[in-house]
């Protein structure tokens, strides 16, 4: 394999085809800096609005057990009462009374 010629020093930190590297990944930093800050806001966003559906389904879930707990009660305490009416109207056909 044959030497390779090296180099002479340049002036500055890095070799001449170094700082246009650097220059490079310095705007790519600095784009992802910025992507990460948008993807940041966005899941804060996200996240404020399933904060506020998950508060809106539990006050509408906690609507609709109080209206069927409501209409249970209401069907318990009137089969009673349908009994009731039943046997007082056999009674009194029947001549019970």
């Amino acid at each position: 394999m044959p030497d390779l010629p090296v180099e002479p020093a340049s002036p500055g930190r890095y070799p001449a085809d170094m700082e246009s590297r650097v220059a490079v990944l310095e705007q790519i930093a600095r784009a992802t800096t910025a992507g990460l800050e948008r993807i940041e806001r966005r899941v804060d966003t996200q996240g404020a609005e399933l904060r506020a559906l998950v508060v809106a389904l539990a006050a509408e879930q906690r609507a609709d057990f109080r209206w069927l707990l409501g209409v249970m009660l209401a069907g318990f305490t009137t089969l009673p009462g349908a009994m009731g009416a039943m046997l007082a109207a056999m009674a009194h056909g029947f001549h019970w009374l």
